[in-house]
């Protein structure tokens, strides 16, 4: 049986910690401001697909369920959020993808 493969856009956003952070608080807080961004647009533009992880000097969130445009309008969203480092891009690729990173790479900020 042959399975369909769906749209993934993963968001790269580069792992720098947020300025101003005092000692001993959690140096990357856009990581929340991110998950939550994305979880209260209840699956408008789509939804998280699988959970966010550290992959070298960047750390990626996937989002699926959603035409590949909507999709991309959600990560240009989130590359503008308060707080997010510069330099956010995403690919795009499906659910059968081996690796992250693959796919074609669109620039957001």
């Amino acid at each position: 049986m042959r399975t369909v493969a769906e749209i993934v856009v993963e968001i790269h956003v580069p792992l720098i910690a947020a300025t101003g952070v005092a000692e001993g608080e959690y140096p990357f807080s856009w990581i929340d401001t991110i998950e939550e961004y994305i979880v209260q647009l209840d699956g408008e533009r789509g939804e998280i697909y699988d959970d966010g992880e550290e992959f070298g000097e960047e750390y990626l969130f996937f989002v699926a369920g959603a035409p590949e445009a909507e999709l991309l309008a959600l990560a240009a969203a989130v590359a503008v959020l308060p707080g997010v480092p510069g330099g956010v891009y995403a690919m795009v690729t499906d659910s059968t993808a081996l690796e992250f990173g693959l796919g074609r790479r669109v620039e957001l900020n």
